[in-house]
C-alpha cells in the first residue's frame, strides 16, 4: 500500500500559490515578457537555451526535436507517416538517438539527460554510441538547471511506472550523485543496506500501483529517496538518542535542506516527509492511551505503509506491523481491546525496544525513558 492525497495528480504544478504565490505571480509576468521581447533563439554563455520562441514549418521545426523517436510526424490529410530523421529505423532497433550533434544538444537543454535516461529506463531503448559518450563529461550542467523543473523530472523518473529501472539507469549513468548526492553517497557506502533493500521494494510497489491505475503521490517517493540521507544523520547522534522523534526530525531537516539544494521539493511534501518518519516511535511503541487516536491522524495510513515496508525488510517488527493490519480491520470494540491487551503485554515484558528508523545496526533491548520532551528553540 501506498498513501494517497485528496488530489491523485502526481505532477502538481510548482510554484503553486499554496507554496509561494509571490514567485508564481513574478513567474508569469516574466513569461509575458519574454513573448513580447522577442522571437528569437536566445542562449547563455554556456550554450544551453534561456529562450527559443521561434516557429517554423515542419521541415525547420523537425529538426529542434530532440530524439528521432520524437521526430515523426502524422498527416491527417492522406494518413502517411513523415520521416526526416530516420525515426522509424530508430525505432524498430528500440535505439535513442539524439537529432543534431550530441555535446551540442546536451548543452542547450541539460535535462536531455535526464529524458534520455528516462526514455532508456520506460522504453527499453538502447543509447546509441554518439548519443551516450557526452552524458559522463556533461553530467555536471544539470547544477544549472532551475531546481522547480528538475522537480518535475523526478517525478517523471520515478512516478510513472518505472521507478526502480530509472534508479538503476540514473546511477549506472552518475546522474543520480548529480541530482540527489546524498541518497547516491549512501547507497554508495552501503551496498546491499537494508536501506537500499527499503528503497526497491518502496520504487517496486509505486511502479505496482501506477500499472494498476492507482494514485501515487511525491511526499512517499521522497520519503523513499530520502531515507538512506536521514538514517545517516541519525546514525551520527548518539545511540540512546535514535528513537527520540527530535532526533528524526532532525534528520528530516537536513537531509530535506541538502536535498532542496538541487531540486525544489514542495513544502506540502516536504512536510509529509516529516511526518511520516515522526510517526514512526508511535507506531513501534503503540500505547493503549494513544492508539485510538493516532490511527485517526491524517498521515497515519502513510506512516502505517512506511512501516509495513520497513517490516518487510527487517527494520521493524513483522508482528507489530500485523498488528496494525488487524487493528484497521476490527470494530471500535475490538479496537479497544486491542489496545488494552496491547498495553498489558507490554508492561509483563517490561516495554519494547526502540528500533527507530536508522539503516545502522539492531539495537539491543531496552527500556523505554520516560521524560518530558522540550521542543527545541526556534521550531515551528
Amino acid at each position: 500500500g501506498e498513501e494517497t492525497e485528496d488530489d491523485p495528480d502526481i505532477l502538481p504544478e510548482v510554484g503553486a500559490s499554496e507554496d509561494n504565490p509571490e514567485a508564481e505571480e513574478e513567474l508569469d509576468r516574466q513569461r509575458e515578457r519574454e513573448a513580447e521581447d522577442s522571437t528569437d533563439r536566445v542562449l547563455d554563455q554556456g550554450g544551453r537555451i534561456l529562450r527559443d520562441n521561434s516557429y517554423g514549418t515542419i521541415d525547420e521545426d523537425v529538426w529542434r526535436r530532440d530524439f528521432t523517436c520524437n521526430g515523426l510526424y502524422y498527416n491527417i490529410e492522406d494518413f502517411s507517416l513523415w520521416d526526416y530523421v530516420g525515426a522509424v529505423e530508430d525505432i524498430q532497433a528500440r535505439r535513442l538517438k539524439l537529432i543534431g550533434d550530441p555535446d551540442q544538444r546536451y548543452r542547450e537543454d541539460p535535462v536531455r539527460m535526464l529524458r534520455a535516461a528516462r526514455f532508456e529506463a520506460k522504453l527499453g531503448f538502447t543509447l546509441e554510441p554518439a548519443t551516450e559518450a557526452p552524458i559522463n563529461e556533461l553530467r555536471q550542467l544539470l547544477t544549472q538547471v532551475p531546481a522547480a523543473r528538475l522537480f518535475d523530472e523526478t517525478l517523471k523518473l520515478f512516478l510513472t511506472g518505472h521507478g526502480t529501472r530509472s534508479l538503476e539507469v540514473l546511477r549506472r549513468r552518475g546522474l543520480l550523485a548529480v541530482l540527489y548526492p546524498g541518497v547516491e553517497d549512501f547507497l554508495v557506502r552501503h551496498p546491499g543496506s537494508a536501506v537500499e533493500k527499503l528503497f526497491i521494494a518502496g520504487l517496486a510497489n509505486t511502479d505496482e500501483r501506477v500499472l494498476a491505475g492507482k494514485s501515487v503521490t511525491p511526499t512517499f517517493l521522497f520519503t523513499l529517496l530520502l531515507y538512506g540521507p536521514i538514517a545517516a544523520y541519525i546514525e551520527k547522534q548518539p545511540q540512546d538518542k535514535w528513537g527520540d522523534v527530535g532526533t528524526i526530525l532532525d534528520g528530516c531537516e537536513h537531509a530535506l535542506r541538502e536535498a532542496q539544494k538541487r531540486v525544489t521539493i514542495p513544502r506540502r511534501f516536504s512536510l509529509g516527509v516529516r511526518d511520516m518518519f515522526a510517526l514512526q516511535p508511535q507506531l513501534e511503541n503503540p500505547r493503549s492511551r494513544r492508539v485510538l487516536r493516532l490511527i485517526e491522524q491524517p498521515r497515519f495510513r502513510a506512516a502505517y505503509d512506511l512501516l509495513l515496508l520497513r517490516a518487510a525488510v527487517g527494520m521493524a517488527s513483522r508482528e507489530l506491523a500485523d498488528w496494525w493490519t488487524a487493528l484497521q480491520a476490527a470494530g471500535p470494540q475490538q479496537r479497544l481491546e486491542m489496545a488494552q491487551a496491547l498495553e498489558a503485554a507490554r508492561g509483563s515484558r517490561g516495554g519494547r525496544a526502540e528500533e527507530g528508523v536508522s539503516g545502522g545496526e539492531a539495537e539491543q533491548d531496552r527500556p523505554r525513558r520516560r521524560r518530558r520532551r522540550r521542543r527545541p528553540a526556534g521550531r515551528q
